[in-house]
């Protein structure tokens, strides 16, 4: 359901951002910053119907929007989905619940122990179902109304692990 983001793609997630994040404008060289400094959380749902851009992150610190990113933290203690888009036509298929498996993975094999996202456009009642609970930052400004949400990863072995689970 989702394969590895290539550069090659970058045209078509920047067309499916402007569609679906039309309030949450970003410059192409943001998801080209993303992919260049962390491939491993970039995909692309198969048929070209959305995609997914996530790197390390500190949990409560959601990098603004429309940022270029020097690095990823070195105090990274969770895997931030940066930004998730689906198509509509492609929404209610199983993609989502698709894609949080696979950035469970992503999460465990970087040592992570939790996954945080900005939830925007309504998108709350999604998340939570996917287990991802609601915790206070102050840092939002620049997402407007949104929710900061974090989902612990359930895995032994996390190398990070959380100091405050968030809920979820």
């Amino acid at each position: 359901m989702w394969r590895p983001m290539l550069a090659g793609d970058l045209a078509l997630v920047q067309g499916i951002a402007d569609r679906v994040h039309a309030d949450y404008p970003e410059a192409p060289e943001i998801f080209a910053n993303r992919l260049d400094l962390f491939p491993a959380g970039c995909f692309m749902a198969v048929g070209n119907v959305g995609y997914c851009i996530a790197h390390p992150g500190v949990v409560g610190q959601p990098p603004p929007l429309d940022t270029v990113l020097d690095g990823l933290p070195a105090n990274a203690d969770c895997l931030y989905l940066h930004d998730v888009a689906l198509l509509p036509a492609a929404r209610g298929n199983g993609l989502g619940s698709a894609l949080v498996a696979r950035m469970e993975q992503v999460a465990k094999a970087h040592g992570f122990s939790r996954i945080a996202l900005t939830a925007v456009s309504n998108s709350d009642r999604f998340w939570q179902g996917l287990g991802f609970g609601p915790m206070p930052c102050a840092k939002l400004a620049s997402y407007g109304a949104a929710t900061y949400r974090v989902k612990v990863v359930k895995y032994t072995g996390a190398t990070r692990e959380p100091e405050n689970s968030g809920g979820g």
